[in-house]
């Protein structure tokens, strides 16, 4: 009887044996985590990114290997988040297999803006690695290093235009914050000098102006008097007597505004009319609400003729070409098409600051 309880507990060991090997080649990759460290830069290093150099490298690092008692592969993932958030939303720059990662001026421009920098002043970012082996399951963090980053932006901040013209006027629901709102436009970051173009189609316009096109906190209105003057606490709507496309200035250090309807028109020695002189008439054009351009179809002469956009029947608000490259400046130079023909010209004013034309030959 003894001998057959011995063979019947060999029996039962090896079982437990071999059902073990088993249960340990299931969890082969539950292996003890690995001590890795940046190498570089140093906490305390800094970066000025600029929008002139995008592919110069923002951010290069190097780190010691992960050791995770094992052959298989170990991926490296590099976190940022803004110096202090305690990595509670990670933002994942890249991962390699490698030691080292060099992020672009670009890519880290998009990364620390992502966690919530400053555009053009300097802040910190904490950056550290993840090791991973396997399905991710078993990671391991390096030490987090401080990383200095100056970013910059190349989006003009905005005042969006809320009001009760917008359904009629192509924009989307009325006294609604959305994306679709119109939006005035600083002249640069940092800068409270705003303008842009607005389409108003109904009868007695009324809007107020929004730092956001998400809610109406911190929203500008008049201050009652009606005579230009912004204000933020216990403002009024800002209130216009007819339909038109105006030009909005508004300015959030010295709180005022003016509004100026404004219709569009061609002029020029290009135009069958030439330039206005001696009562000589504008080519006028016509909005289109759908593109929200203003558009003619006109004939127009080459070689060495040339012609402007106006408003109003006057030079004083007036658009040409210093560059060249089909953005409009305020009294910029001459415009010219490169052959004679009939020409579908547009105009577009609905992007503040960034004002645009076209020539289709028809």
């Amino acid at each position: 009887m003894k001998n057959i309880f011995r063979k019947l507990f060999a029996i039962s060991a090896l079982s437990f044996a071999f059902i073990s090997c088993e249960d340990e080649q299931d969890l082969f990759f539950l292996q003890p985590e690995a001590d890795f460290e940046i190498l570089s830069p140093n906490s305390g290093d800094a970066v000025e990114l600029s929008p002139s150099t995008p592919t110069n490298p923002g951010l290069s690092l190097t780190w010691t290997e992960a050791d995770f008692g094992t052959v298989t592969e170990v991926t490296y993932s590099i976190e940022i988040d803004k110096n202090g958030e305690e990595f509670d939303t990670p933002y994942v720059v890249t991962s390699t297999t490698n030691t080292f990662a060099t992020i672009s001026s670009a890519d880290l421009n998009t990364a620390v803006l992502a966690v919530g920098l400053t555009p053009f002043s300097q802040e910190g970012i904490d950056v550290r690695i993840k090791a991973t082996i396997g399905t991710g399951t078993n990671e391991s963090f390096s030490n987090t290093i401080v990383y200095l980053v100056t970013a910059y932006s190349t989006d003009l901040p905005k005042l969006f235009v809320i009001g009760n013209f917008l359904n009629a006027s192509g924009y989307g629901a009325d006294w609604t914050p959305a994306n679709t709102l119109p939006a005035l436009a600083a002249s640069g970051f940092g800068q409270t000098n705003f303008e842009g173009f607005v389409f108003m189609n109904v009868g007695s316009p009324e809007f107020k102006l929004l730092p956001t096109n998400t809610s109406f906190e911190g929203d500008y209105g008049d201050n009652g008097d009606f005579a230009g003057i912004l204000l933020q606490n216990e403002e009024q709507n800002i209130q216009l007597s007819s339909s038109g496309f105006y030009r909005i200035e508004a300015n959030t250090s010295t709180l005022t505004y003016s509004v100026q309807p404004t219709n569009w028109a061609i002029t020029g020695s290009a135009t069958p009319l030439g330039w206005p002189d001696n009562g000589i008439q504008d080519q006028d054009m016509t909005y289109n609400p759908t593109t929200k351009k203003w558009q003619i179809t006109i004939q127009l002469t080459a070689g060495g003729n040339e012609f402007k956009f106006r408003a109003n029947d006057s030079w004083n608000l007036n658009f040409g070409d210093d560059g060249g490259d089909g953005i409009l400046d305020y009294g910029g130079g001459n415009l010219s098409v490169p052959s004679s023909g009939n020409y579908l010209i547009e105009l577009d004013l609905s992007n503040p600051r960034n004002y645009t034309w076209s020539a289709t030959l028809q």
